[in-house]
C-alpha cells in the first residue's frame, strides 16, 4: 500500500463527518421542538431518560459497523456476518420488549431511578415507540460498514439525509397537531429517521453487495467463533460505554435539582455530540485507508491531532462565549432558569470532542492489529471512573446533577484514554516500523 496523502484521507473522511454531524443535528433539533411543546420541563427529562434506555438496549449491535468494515471480504464473511447481525438483532429486540413490559419498566424509572411518576408515564411512552430502533440501527451499520469499506462512503451521507429528512418530516407534522407529548413527537421522529435510513442503506449497497457475493476464498473461511472472538470486545465496549447512560440518570435523579439537570443534559449533550461526532465518525477512516501494516499511520495520525485541536476550539468558543445563550435559549429553546443550569456543563464538556477523536485512533489501530481486548478494558476502566466521580461529587459534595454527571463524563473519557496508550503504542510498534 502506497503512503497515502492528507487530501485522500480528507476526501475519504469527508462524508463520514458530515454524515455524523447530520445525526447530531437530531438531537438539538428534537430537544427544541419539545421544548417548545407544553410542559417542556417534564418531557425534556423523558426524553433523555428513554433514549438512554434506547442506547444501552443497542449497544450490542452499534459496533457492528467496523465489524462490517474489517471482515466482509468475499461472500462467505458477507453471509456470515449477516446472519450474526440478524441474530443480535434479534436479541435485542427481545430484551427491549421484555424492559417495555410494565412492572419491569415502573420498578427500574420510579423505584431504582426514583423518577417522578409523571416523568415516568412519559419515558414509558417514548420507549415504547422508540422499539424498531434498536434492529433498525443494527441492520443499516452492517450496510454501511460494506459501502465504507468499498470506499462509498457518499452513499452513507446519502442515507444520512434521508434519514434526517424523515425525522424532521415526522416532528414537524406531529408538533403542528399541537396535542401529542414532546416526548412522543421526538421518539416517533427518532424511529421514522432510522428505519428510512435502514431501508435506503440496503438498497444503495445492493450492487456493491452483488459484487462481494461473487468473490470467494475457501481457503479463508471466517467462522462463527471468529467473528465472536473479534466483535465479543466491541459489543462489550459499547455496552459498558452506553450502558453508563442509565446509570448517569440514576445518580442525577438523586441529585439536587435532579429535574433541572435531566432536562438540560440532552440538550448539552446534543451540542457536545456535533463535535464529537467528527471524532466518531474517524475510526472507520482510519481502519480502512491506516493499511494492513499502518502504511498510513503517521499521515492517519497526525490528521487526526489536526481534528481534535480543532473540534475543541471551535466548541470552546461557543461554550465560553455569548454565543453560549444564543444556542440555549435561542436554538434549543430554554427557559432563561434552565439555560443557567446548562452553562458550566456546557464548559466542562469542551474537551471531550478532542478525546473523541483520539479515542477513534487508538481503536482503529487496535482493530487494525485484531487486538480488540484492551478496547473493552479501556471502556471499563472509563465507567468505573465516571460512577466513582458520580458518587463522590452527589453523595458528598452535594453538587448539581448535571454538573457532576458531566464532570464524570470527561473524568472517565480521560481514564480510557490514557488506558489506551500503551497497547495502541505497542500496536504500532508490533505492526509497523514507525
Amino acid at each position: 500500500m502506497e503512503k497515502i496523502s492528507y487530501i485522500k484521507i480528507f476526501r475519504f473522511w469527508l462524508p463520514l463527518a458530515a454524515t455524523w454531524i447530520m445525526m447530531s443535528v437530531e438531537g438539538p433539533f428534537l430537544a427544541a421542538v419539545i421544548a417548545r411543546l407544553a410542559e417542556p420541563k417534564f418531557n425534556l427529562a423523558a426524553y433523555g431518560v428513554a433514549f438512554s434506555f434506547a442506547l444501552i438496549i443497542e449497544a450490542p449491535i452499534i459496533m457492528i459497523m467496523s465489524a462490517s468494515t474489517a471482515l466482509v471480504e468475499d461472500r462467505e464473511s458477507f453471509l456470515k456476518l449477516r446472519s450474526y447481525t440478524y441474530i443480535l438483532n434479534g436479541i435485542i429486540t427481545v430484551l427491549m420488549l421484555v424492559f417495555l413490559m410494565p412492572g419491569v419498566f415502573y420498578f427500574i424509572t420510579i423505584n431504582l431511578i426514583d423518577l417522578p411518576a409523571n416523568v415516568a408515564r412519559l419515558t414509558y411512552m417514548a420507549t415504547v415507540v422508540l422499539l424498531p430502533w434498536p434492529g433498525a440501527i443494527g441492520y443499516r451499520r452492517f450496510y454501511q460498514g460494506i459501502l465504507i469499506r468499498n470506499n462509498l462512503t457518499r452513499r452513507v451521507a446519502y442515507g444520512t439525509i434521508i434519514r434526517l429528512t424523515a425525522m424532521a418530516a415526522t416532528a414537524l407534522i406531529l408538533y403542528m397537531i399541537g396535542t401529542i407529548p414532546g416526548v412522543v413527537v421526538g421518539a416517533a421522529a427518532l424511529s421514522t429517521g432510522v428505519v428510512m435510513e435502514a431501508i435506503a442503506s440496503r438498497f444503495m449497497s445492493w450492487k456493491t453487495v452483488q459484487q462481494v457475493m461473487r468473490l470467494s476464498d475457501n481457503q479463508k473461511d471466517l467462522s462463527y467463533q471468529e467473528i465472536t472472538k473479534f466483535y465479543y470486545p466491541l459489543a462489550m465496549t459499547s455496552i459498558l460505554a452506553l450502558g453508563i447512560h442509565p446509570l448517569v440518570t440514576f445518580f442525577v435523579g438523586q441529585s439536587r435539582f435532579a429535574i433541572e439537570s435531566l432536562a438540560v443534559l440532552p440538550v448539552v449533550t446534543s451540542l457536545v455530540f456535533i463535535f464529537r461526532s467528527i471524532g466518531l465518525s474517524y475510526q472507520e477512516v482510519a481502519i480502512s485507508l491506516v493499511g494492513k501494516n499502518l502504511e498510513g499511520y503517521k499521515e492517519i495520525r497526525n490528521f487526526a491531532y489536526s481534528l481534535a485541536v480543532l473540534v475543541v476550539l471551535f466548541l470552546g468558543l461557543i461554550a465560553f462565549t455569548p454565543l453560549a445563550y444564543v444556542w440555549l435559549r435561542t436554538v434549543s429553546g430554554l427557559t432563561p432558569d434552565l439555560a443557567g443550569y446548562a452553562i458550566l456543563p456546557m464548559q466542562i464538556m469542551c474537551m471531550m470532542p478532542g478525546f473523541s477523536v483520539l479515542l477513534s485512533l487508538q481503536r482503529a489501530i487496535l482493530v487494525v492489529a485484531r487486538n480488540t481486548g484492551p478496547i473493552t478494558l479501556a471502556t471499563g476502566s472509563e465507567v468505573v471512573g465516571i460512577i466513582i466521580v458520580l458518587f463522590i461529587t452527589i453523595s458528598y459534595m452535594d453538587m448539581i446533577g448535571a454538573v457532576a454527571a458531566t464532570l464524570a463524563l470527561i473524568i472517565g473519557r480521560f481514564a480510557a484514554n490514557t488506558y489506551l496508550v500503551p497497547p495502541y503504542l505497542k500496536a504500532v510498534k508490533k505492526v509497523a516500523d514507525i
